[in-house]
């Protein structure tokens, strides 16, 4: 029950970072080229040297380490397989427009902006390793099936975006500074945590910023809230059942969890936006989603420390 409480103060904070977004947003403080270049810089710089400090955290790996890291690859690719073909049949029935904005949500979830901070808070260097290599096949299925549900694209071009991702680029990073007999340079490893420090607030401002331009206006109508009971509360019980009986290393089976159990990705409303789709409604499940997480993600690490795996 500690763990709980100490999530949900976590969220709170989050959730006043990402009000500040707001409020930064709708004070004109920031526009929408300021967001885009904030955003850019988070995944451009930011959230690799999060993912390099982790590396060299100087950490005592555990037994398995290498092990564990192949799995998270391995069950990630597989998560995303259920993804792809479990979205095809429960959204079926939906218009177009509106079945490719919720097939991406649930192929493609905010685990780098929400996922990165809160499995550093939660499970510190070795908890941000876990879920960087749980992004790999994410990654790839975002700029395979999750485009094509916009629009036509080519492996090839899918496959050079993937290698070419800074945050990919950083986990290969990390793993040669991790394997190498030397370290890096006292000023540039001190420069490298300073950077990683602005993940969190950085990360929420942001998240806030996107929500600033999200329509009120049917924000819950009911495919936005089935959409969110989905993607932040069935999907990742039930990834809890299955993953229970196998077994594994607890920090990650609870990564997997809860990178299953993150809100929608920014990302559906900028393709959505791009490729004529329902742009409105894809910020809807941003939105709610978003919202909805910041009680939804402590309750399902209420779930993992009163059942543990």
């Amino acid at each position: 029950m500690e763990f709980f409480w100490e999530m949900l103060s976590l969220q709170e904070t989050m959730f006043l970072l990402i009000l500040t977004g707001v409020l930064i947003k709708k004070l004109k403080i920031i526009d929408a080229a300021g967001r885009k270049m904030l955003s850019d810089l988070l995944i451009d710089v930011i959230l690799p040297c999060n993912i390099v400090e982790s590396f060299l955290g100087g950490m005592v790996f555990p037994d398995g380490f290498a092990r564990n890291c192949l799995l998270a690859v391995g069950l990630s690719a597989v998560i995303q397989l259920m993804s792809i073909y479990g979205s095809k049949l429960l959204f079926r029935k939906y218009p177009r427009e509106q079945r490719s904005v919720l097939s991406y949500g649930i192929i493609c979830s905010n685990s780098s902006f929400v996922g990165l901070p809160v499995a550093r808070l939660l499970f510190g260097d070795l908890g941000v390793i876990y879920t960087s290599m749980f992004q790999i096949p994410l990654r790839f299925t975002m700029w395979t099936a999750g485009l094509s549900l916009f629009t036509s694209v080519s492996r090839k071009d899918a496959f050079r975006k993937l290698v070419r991702h800074p945050c990919i680029i950083a986990v290969f990073a990390g793993l040669l500074l991790m394997a190498a007999p030397v370290s890096l340079p006292g000023f540039l490893d001190s420069a490298v945590a300073s950077v990683s420090s602005c993940t969190v607030p950085v990360s929420m401002f942001v998240i806030g910023t996107i929500l600033a331009d999200a329509p009120i206006r049917s924000m819950f109508s009911k495919p936005v809230l089935w959409y969110t009971c989905l993607r932040l509360v069935l999907y990742p019980l039930l990834l809890c059942v299955l993953l229970k009986p196998l077994h594994l290393d607890t920090t990650l089976t609870n990564v997997c969890i809860l990178m299953t159990g993150m809100p929608a990705g920014s990302t559906g409303s900028i393709l959505a936006d791009k490729y004529d789709c329902d742009a409105v409604f894809a910020s809807q499940i941003a939105f709610a989603s978003t919202l909805c997480s910041i009680l939804t993600i402590p309750l399902l690490t209420l779930v993992m420390e009163s059942f543990p795996l």
